[in-house]
Formats: structure tokens, sequence, C-alpha cells
């Protein structure tokens, strides 16, 4: 067998397959799983960085032979003190919140902290914004709305805003907290920011088969994920030509506003991944969160009510093959595998008029008109004297979802805007407040200032969700709400043909707004009483339909294609 030699955290390592990536050595044969497979091997998600003789390099597209005889060093690999240092920046700003995306951008900003002031010293400088937004080009992160990375690497403080004070931080009441916006179980710590927030690929056995799909969607098995992706032959992701298009067509009638929305991405880098023993039960895919409703749960693949591809059933794959094997099984979802079949939030078309009827068209999905409802019996300011009727329409594309942040009640909402006191659709520029309320009882007061035009918006938040239990873990999920809310309205689209494939399948493609265009975020959390509920949804929907009234309530989204 051919072996190479290389540096890996100060060790030599001896290599045994090394025609594979840097990134398949680090994970699959040397169990460092801080470096994290978003979209491999498309090398844009910056998920996989590590440093390579001290400079950022993202491994999945690096060939491990390239790095004979020089040095890596992976999260684990840095000093003590240093890993400890970025953890804290990155907690007490609010700058990780599933982690998954996180330990790349450690190592990004740890290059760049090595620029300034060398590698021994545990004291991190404070960087250039300039250089850190360039550095996080390179990077997605789907959670956190960059703000709060930007303040990690650069400021190290946050500029939370409290209608009242708060007690002192508990980890007990962050993760409260964090579980109530992700809607699923999570974990507040200085373990998360690099990388141990649980993820079910991190978890497996090490003597676990690797299972992946092929271009057919059935399940290959190999020893290792280089060895079962050469089996499948692995289809490549690409950025289509096709012009994205928007499925449901608006209703006829007189409206003064219409609104349209095509194919998103749910877009979340850790994608769907369940390991299981022989006669054993899956381990779940929701692992620390970061999905908010758009992975394919452990109970959705469970349930016969939902005709959903195999492809995405990692859960219900792992189990099956694993009791075929009589090994341990990790399924894994590629990237493309996720985007052809992940979960969509359902398209819309609608119009509302100045006597206040209305219909909004949505696609048929499971629960759809129940949270439209919801949606609006919560916003009576919006809903009262309006009579908006909902037409369920079929529509050929992937699976959708309702389960997606603020999924169909958002959009109906955002329609209604259009109707409140001083709107006049057509006219950008309007700054006044826009308020929602969330079928769970937040509520989140926004207002946009677009500054010089497209170049310099800015995004005012006040949010009431109950007691705010840890106020930085609240601040980074509305500022995160808020960037997913303005990245929807302005850039994100996917697009479907007319037979239901969707062709987008590079994760760069799926338009998620890069840090340097995002507007700046100022967070107001209002103390309350009675029950905590979750209030990054409520921001979401308030920011989409401020950022449509500023932009003068343009028809069809994102506004920027």
């Amino acid at each position: 067998m051919n072996v190479l030699q290389i540096t890996v955290n100060d060790q030599t390592i001896d290599v045994d397959e090394p025609q594979g990536s840097l990134l398949d050595t680090l994970r699959y044969q040397l169990g460092l799983t801080s470096v994290k497979d978003g979209c491999s091997p498309q090398g844009q998600c910056g998920c996989c960085t590590v440093l390579v003789d001290g400079q950022a390099r993202v491994s999945c597209v690096t060939p491990v032979r390239r790095v004979r005889g020089r040095s890596v060093t992976t999260v684990e690999g840095l000093d003590t003190d240093r890993r400890e240092a970025w953890a804290g920046r990155f907690c007490d700003t609010g700058a990780s919140q599933c982690g998954f995306c996180t330990p790349g951008i450690v190592m990004r900003l740890e290059a760049l902290a090595r620029a300034v002031d060398g590698a021994d010293s545990s004291a991190l400088p404070d960087l250039d914004q300039d250089e850190v937004e360039q550095g996080l080009l390179a990077h997605l992160c789907r959670c956190t709305g960059w703000q709060t990375i930007v303040e990690a690497a650069c400021e190290h403080e946050t500029s939370v805003s409290l209608a009242s004070p708060v007690a002192d931080r508990q980890w007990s009441a962050a993760a409260q907290r964090a579980s109530l916006e992700g809607r699923t179980g999570q974990v507040v710590s200085a373990e998360i920011p690099v990388g141990r927030g649980g993820f079910a690929a991190d978890t497996a056995p090490a003597d676990c088969l690797v299972a992946v799909t092929d271009g057919d969607g059935q399940w290959v098995v190999g020893e290792s994920l280089y060895e079962a992706r050469l089996v499948a032959a692995k289809v490549q992701g690409r950025r289509t030509t096709v012009a994205p298009s928007w499925p449901i067509a608006v209703p006829d009638g007189q409206w003064v506003s219409t609104l349209r929305t095509t194919w998103v991405d749910g877009a979340y880098l850790e994608t769907d991944a369940s390991w299981c023993e022989p006669g054993g039960v899956p381990s779940p895919v929701e692992a620390n969160g970061g999905a908010f409703g758009a992975k394919w749960s452990t109970a959705d693949v469970e349930s016969s009510s939902l005709d959903q591809p195999d492809v995405v059933g990692v859960s219900a794959a792992a189990r099956r093959l694993a009791d075929s094997y009589g090994r341990p099984v990790l399924a894994l979802a590629s990237r493309e595998d996720v985007t052809r079949f992940g979960l969509k939030r359902p398209p819309v078309a609608g119009g509302v008029s100045a006597d206040g009827t209305g219909v909004l068209r949505v696609a048929r999905t499971p629960g759809a008109a129940d949270a439209i409802a919801a949606g609006l019996a919560a916003n009576p300011h919006l809903a009262e004297g309006v009579a908006l009727s909902i037409e369920e329409v079929d529509v050929v594309g992937p699976p959708t979802s309702v389960r997606a942040r603020a999924s169909s009640w958002a959009e109906a909402v955002v329609l209604l805007s259009a109707l409140s006191p001083g709107s006049s659709p057509g006219t950008a520029g309007d700054n006044s407040t826009t308020v929602v309320h969330s079928p769970d009882g937040a509520e989140a007061r926004v207002s946009v200032d677009m500054g010089d035009g497209e170049t310099n918006p800015s995004i005012d938040v006040s949010v009431s969700c109950g007691p705010v239990l840890d106020a930085v873990v609240l601040r980074s999920y509305c500022i995160g709400a808020a960037h997913m809310a303005w990245s929807w309205l302005t850039s994100e689209s996917l697009a479907v043909d007319a037979e239901g494939n969707v062709h987008d399948l590079t994760v760069r493609s799926l338009g998620v707004l890069r840090a340097v265009d995002t507007p700046k975020v100022a967070v107001e959390l209002v103390e309350g009483e009675g029950e905590p509920v979750n209030g990054s949804d409520a921001v979401f929907a308030a920011v989409a339909a401020a950022g449509w009234r500023a932009h003068g309530f343009p028809e069809a989204w994102p506004i920027g294609l």
C-alpha cells in the first residue's frame, strides 16, 4: 500500500489513502471531527477550513497528497488557551448557534489573527472588520446572520439592549432559549463554537460502514466515505444556467399589491445524517439544531402520512442497512441530495385590494391552511376587516413543509402588511414601524432604514417573547432571523424545472446573503412575564414585511433577480 506521511497538529501521521481529500483523511482516518463536511467536494461552504502552514485552506478540495511535508492544523490542534479564547468570544457575542460552521470560521479568523500577533498569545487581537468580512466570503452560515461573528472577531462585545434588566447569564437558561428559538433541543456552551455539538456524523462508531446514494437515489455502502463515493460514482453539483421561475400565478383581481415567492432552500449546512447499530435505534438527525424545521426528522421518516424519497430518509436507511450488514452504518446525504429532496417552504402568490379582500394561493402542503389561519388570528391589527381567501394549489416540485421557519403564516402577514395604515404600494423607502405577532404569542416591531439606497440599509428590531432567559442567545437568534428574512426577500431562489427537478445543486447557488451584503441589525429585547415563547419567528416575519415595505412592495421575490 502506498503510504503518505503528513504532519497534523504537530504529529507525524501515516495516511493509507493518499488519493483522497485532506478532509477525508482528517475526519474519517484521524477522527478530527471539528472539520465539518457541509458540501464536499464543492469547496463552497467553508466548514472544512483548516490551516496549512498557517494559511486557511478548504480541505474538501485539497488532495491530501498536496500537503506532504507541510503542517496541518485543526481546531483540535490549537493551543488550549487559544482555542478557549476563541470559544469564549463566540459564546460572549452569540456567534455560534448550532456550531456546525463555526470551527471552520474560527480557523479562518485564527489565520488572520496570526498575521497580526503570531500564534503564541492566548490574548486574541481585535481584527479589522473589512478583513474579517472579506475572509467570511469563503464561508456560509445559516444561523447567526454574520453580525455576531464579526463582533466576536473585531469587538468582542455586543450591544445587547434590554428594556429591563435580566439575571446574570446561566447556561441552562441559555439552552432553554436556544431550544425555543431553534424548535429542537439545543446546548449552549463553550464546546459548541469548536464543533462539539453532537452531530450525527461526528458521533458514529469508528467501525461504521458509510452509506451514500448513487445517481439513481439508491444507497451504496463502503468501508469509508471515500470508498462509498467511488462505488456510487457521485454526481457533482452544479450551478445551473436555468432561470428561477415563480410556480404559482397571481390570481386575477383588482389588487393594490401582489406578492409571489419562488422556491427557496433551507440551506442548513449539516446535511442529513444518521447512524444505527444492528437492531438499534437510529441517531436523530436534528443534533444541535440549525435547520429551522427544514430537515426530515426521524418522526417524518417513520410517518406513513408523508411520501418522501428514501434518499433523505437517512434514519430509515441507517437502520435497514445496519440490520442487513450486521454492522453499524452511517447514512450520509450529500449536499446535492439535500438540495434536490430536502423540505422547502411552500411558494405562494396572492393579491389584496383596497377594500380588504384578497386571495393567497399556496402550494398544497399539509398544515399550510391552518398555519395561515393561525397567523391571521394572531394579527388582528392587520387582518381586521380583511377577507383573505386561501387557495391550495398543486405544484410540481420538491417536497414542502410548514415546519420551515414561520412557513405560510409569514407570507400571509407580509401580504396584508400592504394594507396597514401609512403603506403606499409602489413607493420605496418607507421606514415606519411594522408590527407582527406570531401564533406563539411573540411580538416583533421592526423598522428599516434604506440609508443611501441599497448600499447601506439598517434594521431596528424590538421583540417581546416572555422572559428573555438569555439576552445573548435571544439577540443572536433575532439577528439570524433578520438575516434570513432579508436574504429571502432579496437574494434567495432555486431553479426548478417544469418536471419538478431542482437544477441549482451547489450551496452557493442557493443565494444566501453574504456577510458583506447584510444590513446592520440593532435589537432591543423586552423582558416579559409568563411563559417564554419563540421570538425569532416573529422577527423573521416582521423583517420580511418591513423590508418589502421599504423596497416599495415589489411583486416578485427575491427582488434582486
